[in-house]
């Protein structure tokens, strides 16, 4: 069939253009989209950041309903609505043990944005492009998408909010909730306040912990994060990171998706004895840290990182929508919404710090 995608190329503006959507194979499904995120991760693919082929449709945030279903989907239904998160087997060890995100098979559905076969249900003038990322490829009017990854979502819920569940929320909330498992007597430090950190702080605030430290150089994100919860906020283009926090008393969990090593080691160090860090940020090339080894042994403090905040979407998916109905998890303080067609406005919006999730209206 005939449909519209956002094709992103190297160093190009994305491009609205007819391509042709195969019919759903097994265990595939085909979605009319209603709405999709932008995320960092679709900006960094179309720069081969990833190794993601170019041309290519992206998008991984995804809602719609299901117009078709591929032989062997049981679990669906013509007509249902659903969010699309990432892509999985469902069939390897990490899957079975329930963290999809550590699947086998994730750089071939996430990063290289292909089928298992290494084939593609997308096409344009017969050429192949990269049409499986993430297991969906929603910068688009319709998607063909792997059912494991699917979440089925009530009609009474906004489709513009639902999108950064599938990826952006579920990794802030995911790594304060799964990973870090944060308490009330925690004080946390959430560093970087876009959408996945905002999601932490929220997260954080929900576990119910005694402090919850906001850091960023932007003075409307920590605004945003104390509105949502932090009960600090520190400007780090404005005060020396490691004093500021010393200043607080230090932290007991650290979360950050920044990618920057200074935050990462200032973080670090401002961590009680057996204090937790987890890091969900993309770093540059090549970049290091530097930590004192006999510090870390001595302390008992730990440090690692998190893919999609260590989460099921079939099962946290739904908690993270019951935390939306009470009011808990403010998705509409993350979200400003575009027409598909200014895509382009939409991801420069974001890179420049004007919004914190953009998201497409696909209608």
């Amino acid at each position: 069939m005939k449909i519209r995608a956002a094709v992103a190329r190297a160093r190009e503006p994305f491009r609205i253009e007819d391509v042709e959507l195969d019919e759903p194979r097994d265990d595939e499904v085909l979605v009319e989209v209603e709405a999709c995120g932008i995320c960092h991760t679709d900006l960094s693919a179309k720069e081969h950041d990833y190794g993601t082929p170019l041309p290519a449709v992206l998008g991984h945030e995804g809602v719609g309903r299901i117009v078709a279903l591929g032989a062997g989907v049981t679990r669906f239904a013509v007509g249902e609505r659903v969010v699309m998160s990432f892509g999985a087997c469902g069939r390897c060890p990490s899957c079975v043990a329930e963290l999809p995100p550590y699947c086998r098979h994730a750089r071939d559905f996430n990063l290289f944005g292909r089928r298992l076969a290494g084939s593609s249900p997308i096409s344009r003038a017969g050429q192949p492009l990269t049409g499986h990322f993430f297991g969906q490829s929603s910068f688009a009017s319709h998607a063909v998408a792997a059912a494991h990854n699917l979440v089925r979502l009530a009609d009474d819920l906004p489709p513009e909010l639902m999108t950064s569940l599938a990826c952006g929320v579920q990794t802030g909330a995911g790594a304060v909730v799964n990973v870090l498992r944060a308490e009330p007597h925690d004080a946390i430090g959430v560093f970087g306040c876009g959408t996945v950190g905002l999601s932490a702080v929220m997260a954080a605030k929900v576990a119910g912990c005694a402090r919850i430290v906001a850091v960023d150089v932007r003075a409307g994100r920590l605004e945003h994060a104390r509105a949502l919860g932090a009960t600090d906020v520190v400007d780090g283009s404005q005060v020396d990171l490691g004093a500021a926090l010393k200043k607080l008393g230090g932290l007991t969990l650290a979360f950050d998706n920044t990618g920057r090593p200074e935050v990462i080691e200032a973080a670090y160090n401002s961590l009680h004895s057996r204090g937790r860090m987890v890091l969900a940020g993309l770093s540059a090339r090549g970049a290091g840290l530097t930590l004192d080894l006999n510090r870390l042994m001595a302390s008992g403090r730990s440090l690692r990182g998190t893919v999609e905040g260590d989460s099921d979407p079939r099962t946290f998916i739904p908690q993270l929508i019951d935390w939306y109905r009470r009011g808990e998890l403010r998705l509409d303080a993350l979200v400003t919404t575009y027409p598909f067609e200014q895509i382009n406005e939409a991801a420069a919006d974001m890179l420049a710090g004007r919004v914190i999730k953009p998201v497409l209206r696909m209608s």
